[in-house]
């Protein structure tokens, strides 16, 4: 800890207690990886207030030590978003016991929740109050509020609702020089500006840290049904999707998966199994939903819409969950694909997105030509069909070292795959943000006059550059790559 770290928790140790200061390398050891175990870091304290004010109190006197500090929630970021510095240049500060949800309004569909609520809690307390938070994914039962709003999340049902700069109607945050935006006001019209609201959502704890955030609610379900489809290809499932939205308002989840990627599923995650019989080169995951227990049931909508795509040979098998239980067990093979990838060895990974009536294309010639250019890896891509984004991923060849192939192999396949991504008007980052990992890319890959921009919005709000440093937004421009 150096001579400004010690002073600024010294300082914080005073003003907030001991329950605000973690010094003890055994307690912060848990937080200084990224859970991919892809990005190490170190940091000689973790700061954990657990009001807005101590998070002002905090900052300002980081401001004003100059001492930089990484926002953490649940330290679930896809791009080590969340992770400190390995030089120990920077402090963690956790948000963790900021876990509490000021207000639910059924009235108003509104909840307001502070910045280290779990989401799977806040789908618990709305859920008590008839209401739902229409955003989840895989890591909902560590991923929190804040840094769901921070990094702009998506998740598997951004078909009807929407990413997280859609569901958020205020945020109260903490800028780098203590001083508190209080922009928690679900206000429908407001035109004094720059959005600064807006800004905060996807800046990565960069502009500073969000503290509450009020959030967009929807009428609780009351009925739905989950089906698993086999296709022939990518085309023939949008297709699928576009002829069930024309019919039907209520499809709310529309996942693709490949066969190879259910495949490390089945093989790598217990108590799993595919829920149709015989080989399927494509997947689709289709939730449909009603709030309205008196109009037809989902079930009975999905069985009806996809008979005629069986008969016709739009769809080549598909089965609607008899239950509950089968319900999450589809949804639970969509979920653990990471987590059975990570098993199965290293792979490149990529979230990108195309224009979605491009993307049956790009999926096929895209995996196409990284196995051409890269012998004995494995190109496929799963994901959120319907919103134009996929996690594109290249698996290394069978027996690879994992630390060779990811210093030498992964980012040359990386550049490959985002110069793809970039011709096709895409983006290298459609959910997870930019991190560190994504940081050299972007700058090789973004016109001058976004990195410009990007550059004095960060230079004007956090002019000392305290605030996650290394992520999103370089301080000086990048070198190419050797």
């Amino acid at each position: 800890m150096n001579t400004a770290q010690s002073a600024l928790v010294d300082a914080v140790r005073a003003a907030l207690g001991d329950k605000a200061v973690i010094t003890d390398p055994q307690d912060i050891a848990p937080w200084e990886s990224d859970w991919r175990g892809r990005y190490h870091g170190h940091a000689a304290a973790i700061l954990a207030p657990d009001t807005t004010e101590g998070v002002a109190t905090v900052l300002a006197l980081a401001h004003s030590h100059a001492v930089p500090l990484v926002p953490q929630g649940g330290n679930t970021s896809m791009v080590g978003g969340a992770t400190p510095p390995a030089d120990g240049s920077a402090l963690i500060l956790s948000l963790r016991r900021m876990n509490r949800i000021r207000d639910i309004s059924a009235e108003d569909d509104l909840v307001v929740a502070e910045a280290g609520v779990i989401l799977a809690d806040l789908h618990a307390a709305v859920a008590e109050q008839g209401r739902r938070f229409p955003l989840t994914l895989g890591s909902r039962g560590s991923a929190t509020i804040g840094g769901l709003t921070a990094t702009n999340a998506g998740g598997t049902q951004v078909l009807r609702f929407g990413t997280m700069r859609g569901l958020v109607a205020g945020i109260e945050a903490v800028l780098p020089d203590g001083s508190v935006h209080a922009g928690l006001a679900a206000l429908k019209k407001d035109n004094r500006g720059y959005d600064l609201n807006q800004l905060l959502i996807g800046a990565e704890g960069t502009l500073g840290v969000i503290t509450a955030v009020t959030l967009r609610l929807a009428p609780a379900i009351a009925d739905r049904a989950v089906a698993w489809v086999a296709v022939a290809d990518p085309a023939a499932a949008l297709a699928l999707l576009r002829r069930l939205e024309a019919a039907t308002p209520a499809i709310e989840g529309f996942e693709i998966i490949p066969g190879d990627s259910l495949q490390l599923v089945l093989d790598h995650v217990p108590g799993t199994r595919a829920p149709l019989a015989g080989a399927h080169r494509w997947h689709v995951l289709i939730e449909a939903t009603s709030g309205d227990s008196q109009a037809e049931a989902p079930a009975a909508l999905l069985e009806r819409l996809l008979a005629p795509a069986i008969a016709e040979g739009q769809v080549a098998d598909a089965v609607i969950a008899a239950s509950e239980a089968q319900a999450e067990a589809f949804w639970r093979l969509r979920d653990s694909l990471s987590e059975a990838e990570r098993a199965s060895g290293p792979a490149a990974q990529h979230d990108i997105s195309v224009p979605v009536a491009d993307m049956p294309r790009f999926m096929v010639e895209a995996a196409a030509a990284c196995q051409a250019r890269f012998p004995g890896v494995r190109a496929s891509a799963f994901g959120h069909l319907g919103d134009g984004n996929v996690h594109f991923h290249v698996r290394a060849p069978a027996g690879a070292d994992p630390v060779r192939w990811y210093a030498g192999d992964a980012p040359t396949i990386t550049r490959f795959v985002n110069d793809l991504v970039v011709a096709a008007g895409g983006s290298i980052s459609a959910e997870h943000g930019i991190g560190q990992m994504k940081l050299q890319e972007l700058e090789r890959l973004s016109a001058p006059a976004r990195l410009a921009a990007l550059r004095a919005i960060k230079g004007a709000i956090d002019p000392r550059w305290i605030m996650n440093p290394g992520k999103l937004v370089a301080l000086a421009p990048i070198p190419p790559a050797s």
